[in-house]
């Protein structure tokens, strides 16, 4: 997996998609103990849980753009548009439970919204699933001295942008 944006080599993408999805589980989690009778407050921490998992989505999304920017084709290209549009997929779910929830005071949880966001989580796992064929596709790719002692040699910057092709 050929990627623009790096940290020590590594891919920054895939390593971004974890907060969003790990938020988004978060505000299942506080949603549900909402919809089965928790305080209310759970709701309204369920929905600005979801806000943030947004914006880091957001972000996330970006960075994925700029490694689709000038890819080659093949399998990893369309792994890796797969992988981007399950994630957007995911969001947007999320997103329309929000959308619905701002307009009321407690921002609580319905049954339909928890729901909706189980369906978002179950399209996330296919998304957690690309990100982990992607990353055994980039580890394949590289040729790396198998001790602890390698990392002691890396020399460089830490954060990389790689400047596209001509």
């Amino acid at each position: 997996m050929e990627s623009r944006l790096r940290v020590h080599g590594h891919p920054i993408q895939p390593m971004l998609v974890t907060f969003p999805f790990g938020l988004f589980v978060s505000a299942t989690v506080f949603d549900l103990a909402d919809v089965a009778g928790g305080p209310a407050f759970l709701g309204e921490v369920g929905y600005w849980t979801s806000v943030a998992a947004l914006v880091a989505a957001g972000l996330s999304t970006v960075a994925g753009m700029v490694d689709l920017w000038d890819a080659t084709g093949g399998r990893t290209h369309r792994t890796k548009i797969t992988f981007n549009l399950v994630n957007v997929t995911m969001a947007a779910l999320f997103l329309l439970t929000c959308l619905i929830r701002s307009h009321s005071p407690q921002r609580g949880a319905t049954g339909a919204m928890l729901a909706a966001e189980l369906v978002a989580l179950g399209v996330g796992g296919v998304g957690v699933w690309l990100g982990a064929r992607l990353m055994r596709q980039f580890e394949s790719s590289r040729a790396e001295a198998d001790t602890l002692d390698a990392l002691g040699g890396v020399a460089g910057p830490t954060v990389e942008i790689v400047r596209p092709r001509a």
